[in-house]
């Protein structure tokens, strides 16, 4: 089945209808409690109408799990554009992808949830899911590519010792393989990627509210720490544009 939609469709189909239902019922109930019978009621569908469109309850989430992590992922690649007009270095370009991710995630939590929280019982997502994820470490891989070409990047003090641990997968994602001394680049860049998405999902859930006094600020400061990883300086003087 395609899922894809254009935006006349998101406004006016079925399909459409159906999605900011269980968008709606996703900040209500939770994955867990989707069900076509409760899409069916709240968009004043009948169920045999909503079958039609997602036959099943894993068809509407998976076309949800699409949806947001394209959504997302279309807010990093806005904000990396807007950085490179502006001739922002490769720090910044990362500070601003990941405030984007940050912002869209807060405004859009029932949904990171969906892409990012606890699994939903019975649900396996389908390889139509692959693209549309893999877009935000896409977004990561090409600011530390640009970095690296650029001479951006201070060599770490320590390899990752032993054999690369990457699936080719991953090395195409990033274009190849780097040579020393960032051959292990790629490794790191994932552990930046965990980095973020963990620190998300302890903002998003209040996990740092008792401990940090300005979340924004901290989560920028996070961001500079793990770029460190990588060997990236991440610019947080008071020139650095905020949301």
């Amino acid at each position: 089945m395609d899922f894809s939609t254009s935006a006349t469709d998101e406004n006016s189909t079925p399909s459409a209808v159906i999605k900011a239902t269980a968008r709606q019922l996703l900040v209500k109930l939770g994955a867990g409690g989707l069900s076509l019978d409760a899409v069916a009621e709240g968009s004043g569908l009948a169920v045999t109408d909503v079958e039609g469109v997602f036959p099943h309850r894993d068809d509407l989430l998976t076309a949800l799990v699409i949806d947001a992590y394209n959504d997302s992922a279309a807010a990093m690649e806005q904000a990396d554009q807007a950085a490179g007009a502006a001739d922002a270095t490769a720090g910044a370009r990362l500070l601003a992808v990941t405030r984007a991710l940050r912002k869209w995630s807060f405004d859009n939590s029932a949904e990171f949830t969906l892409i990012y929280g606890s699994p939903v019982p019975g649900y396996h997502a389908p390889q139509d899911t692959v693209p549309a994820a893999s877009r935000t470490p896409a977004v990561l891989a090409g600011i530390v590519r640009s970095a690296l070409m650029a001479g951006e990047l201070t060599p770490p003090r320590r390899a990752v010792p032993g054999p690369p641990l990457l699936l080719p997968e991953a090395v195409e994602l990033f274009g190849g393989a780097p040579e020393a001394p960032f051959s292990d680049l790629i490794e790191r860049g994932i552990v930046l990627w965990s980095n973020l998405i963990g620190l998300l999902v302890f903002q998003v859930f209040s996990r740092t509210h008792d401990s940090v006094r300005d979340q924004s600020a901290y989560f920028d400061f996070a961001i500079a720490v793990a770029a460190e990883s990588i060997g990236l300086t991440v610019p947080l003087d008071e020139n650095t544009p905020t949301e």
